[in-house]
């Protein structure tokens, strides 16, 4: 029998091999929002290690949305050609290529993680002005106070959503994922830690998710609809109102749901440095299955279910659809091997690419010699 794990999955016109995704991970190897050459080599050995679904990182919509100097962009006609090639180097190697766009808010304007993780100091060379709904510092390493982004501001930047997402379709992508998670823009709409507006677009849970659902809205309208449109969003803060945010995330799920959502990426709000998070393996697990089961909709998440054990228990439990392993990736890019090895795929090699399985096949211990 299949382990559930390596069960293929279809979502609109997509065709996953099985049930592993590489999430988006930053590289922070982008010059001006163009992708050098390591991306391509890069993201051509993630599909070829066998994963259904590969996900390109953060992808900024506009200069500003950069996290980092070194973040990918797509503001620029000029930025398709280098994401076709990557596209094509997913979908070559036998995986569904996905991309995912976002705007940074007001953690934008930062050093790569290596090099500080914190905000460029205001005035120096390579800094740039930050925005957010309100006027509101993250805090900790991030200590810059955003611009209050004004009505033509958020006007601006869903307008910067839908024309990265219609380059990506021009660039070949067949996945597309907003990035409303991890406190940046989108994510600080949707929090009372950043969003102290009075107007249409702050207050109450229907304000806050204002932007986000226009968002939603305006890109499924260019986005083609044989393809998935997904958002990673934040549900739950570990703020000590858990429960009050993974109600109004379910609620606001359902009406992204009916702006023509068809997955959630179920992750963390990282909307305040003092939350305190439960890290350990799955822990997402049943936070998702509640949002997969009351919102009616397919989800993945990542953080946790990072090996073979964890991500095909969550798939046969109903917790996920997607099981997303990231870390695990880089540091075996044929980490579905590993995982076939391990839960006893019958001729485990399949998952990998013929000049790689059939040595690989030929000189296991149990292989015939």
């Amino acid at each position: 029998m299949t382990p559930p794990l390596f069960e293929p999955f279809s979502l609109k016109s997509a065709r996953l091999r099985n049930r592993i995704a590489v999430p988006p991970m930053c590289q922070y190897s982008a010059v001006d929002g163009f992708l050098t050459d390591w991306h391509p080599a890069h993201y051509a050995g993630l599909a070829r290690g066998g994963a259904g679904l590969v996900i390109v990182e953060a992808t900024a919509v506009s200069p500003e949305g950069r996290i980092t100097p070194g973040c990918a962009g797509l503001w620029d006609d000029r930025h398709i050609a280098g994401m076709a090639a990557v596209a094509r180097g997913i979908r070559s190697a036998g995986a569904v290529p996905g991309l995912q766009i976002g705007h940074a808010g007001r953690k934008a304007s930062a050093n790569r993680p290596w090099e500080g993780d914190d905000h460029i100091p205001d005035g120096a060379l390579g800094a740039w002005e930050t925005i957010s709904p309100s006027a509101v510092a993250f805090g900790a390493n991030l200590p810059r106070v955003p611009r209050e982004m004004t009505l033509a501001d958020i006007a601006r930047v869903q307008a910067d959503f839908v024309a990265a997402a219609r380059r990506a379709v021009e660039a070949g992508f067949e996945w597309l994922e907003l990035h409303f998670a991890h406190g940046y823009l989108a994510q600080s709409f949707l929090s009372v830690h950043a969003n102290h507006r009075t107007d249409a677009y702050g207050g109450d849970l229907a304000g806050r998710s204002r932007f986000l659902i226009e968002t939603v809205r305006a890109v499924r309208a260019v986005w083609p609809e044989t393809f998935p449109l997904t958002a990673r969003l934040g549900v739950i803060e570990y703020d000590g109102r858990d429960e009050e945010t993974l109600a109004e995330a379910i609620t606001l799920t359902k009406s992204l749901k009916a702006e023509g959502l068809d997955m959630l990426n179920v992750s963390i709000g990282f909307s305040t440095p003092d939350a305190k998070i439960p890290w350990g393996p799955a822990f997402l697990g049943p936070v998702a299955e509640r949002v997969r089961r009351e919102a009616e909709l397919p989800v993945a998440s990542a953080w946790g279910f990072d090996t073979p054990e964890l991500a095909d228990d969550a798939v046969k439990n109903g917790q996920l659809d997607l099981a997303m392993v990231g870390r695990r990736h880089l540091a075996d890019p044929h980490w579905p091997y590993v995982a076939a090895q391990a839960l006893g795929v019958d001729r485990p090699a399949w998952v990998l690419p013929a000049p790689y399985a059939h040595w690989l096949e030929r000189y296991r211990p149990s292989a015939p010699k």
